[in-house]
């Protein structure tokens, strides 16, 4: 018997799980009441022409769709993984391009594309703990994409009343139906062009707090525990 990786391969399955996977997080939203805090920051940003970076753990991907309301041209950086390729697939039927690579793999054409996208005035958003983790903790790829393009990273996360926590390495949380939920913006955090190995650093550092803040504070405004990053000595999924 063929195994599900085999099956979720062919073109033909793929197409009909990822219009199902679309249309679930249509229901999900729809059915919910939903509400997005601080959305101010990523539109002052928008009105003024102005690029940014939407950072936001791989665990957070779902509702993703539903943090962007602007009519401009929305890129995510999705692993070249066959699972990457379901995602990229999925989001494609809420209008979002895909670049295939990730903040750390897919050698610098992805890096050429995701920097031409943002020159030409559309935005992009990347998960910079995919495509295998550790979970929650930022690679330094995120901030080599934010130094070279003069692009702040701005995060953001979801929460939701009623949800599940897979058991994956990204401890996915898949939100349901009929849930009180809520899509969190933060403040921007820069990445001087100037930063010498000390400063991309700690820029990766500030990064990753303020992705692992709105998101705690995300799960908390809906009643929910947070879910815990990766120990820091936790190594990458297989």
């Amino acid at each position: 018997m063929a195994s599900i990786k085999t099956i979720t391969r062919k073109p033909g399955v793929r197409r009909f799980l990822c219009w199902l996977g679309a249309q679930y997080i249509r229901l999900v939203y729809k059915s919910g009441r939903w509400e997005t805090r601080r959305g101010d920051i990523p539109q002052r940003f928008i009105d003024a022409n102005e690029p940014f970076i939407a950072g936001f753990w791989h665990g957070r991907l779902m509702m993703m769709p539903y943090a962007w309301t602007s009519p401009k041209t929305f890129h995510t950086l999705i692993s070249e993984h066959p699972d990457g390729r379901l995602i990229a697939d999925t989001i494609a039927h809420f209008g979002f391009g895909a670049i295939a690579g990730s903040s750390t793999r897919g050698g610098t054409a992805a890096l050429r594309q995701i920097l031409k996208a943002l020159n030409e005035g559309a935005y992009a958003g990347i998960t910079p703990d995919g495509p295998r983790g550790p979970r929650m903790r930022a690679t330094e790829g995120i901030v080599t994409i934010a130094r070279l393009a003069g692009a702040p990273v701005i995060p953001v996360s979801f929460g939701a009343a009623r949800r599940r926590v897979l058991n994956t390495w990204d401890r996915f949380v898949l939100a349901l139906p009929f849930s009180r939920g809520v899509i969190v913006w933060g403040d921007p955090v820069s990445v001087p062009r100037d930063a010498d190995e000390y400063g991309l650093e700690e820029a990766r550092r500030r990064i990753e707090d303020a992705i692992n803040a709105v998101t705690d504070e995300a799960d908390i405004l809906c009643g929910c525990a947070p879910v815990e990053p990766a120990a820091l000595n936790e190594r990458a999924a297989s």
